[in-house]
């Protein structure tokens, strides 16, 4: 078993009602800007993503999915309302928020997307990468 294997996150919804572990790791932050990700969190959407047979989630049932756009849906706890993670329909993959992570997470970001739609009470000054839609090889949900 290598290394990237062994690498084991943890983390949980406010309430704790729902709880996750992934293993192997994970892929680096991305920030997402777009109006749905504001109105759903406040801000933007820090998001980690890792493949779905390395995802194990603990209270699933307290999840409810929120099908945000034809192609992808949105994963809170019913009980607080903690935004936990997003998928794209089909693909083997689900984005989990890196605020949901345990710390020390070790997680960082690496770029932001959708700054064409970001909201005009903040700027971008971390001197990370900037996408006005998705980056290089991110398949993202067309937003309306």
């Amino acid at each position: 078993m290598s290394l990237q294997e062994e690498e084991i996150h943890t983390g949980r919804c406010l309430c704790s009602a729902v709880r996750f572990h992934t293993r192997g790791r994970l892929r680096e932050v991305l920030a997402c800007h777009c109006s749905q990700c504001r109105r759903q969190t406040g801000l933007y959407y820090a998001a980690t993503s890792v493949s779905n047979d390395r995802l194990t989630v603990e209270g699933s049932d307290g999840v409810t999915w929120y099908p945000a756009t034809a192609q992808a849906e949105r994963g809170f706890c019913s009980r607080c309302g903690s935004a936990l993670f997003w998928r794209f329909q089909g693909e083997p993959d689900t984005s989990i928020l890196a605020g949901a992570f345990d710390q020390p997470s070790g997680l960082a970001i690496a770029c932001h997307v959708y700054c064409a739609d970001k909201a005009d009470f903040y700027e971008i000054t971390d001197g990370l990468p900037q996408y006005p839609k998705g980056s290089p090889g991110l398949k993202v949900a067309e937003v309306e």
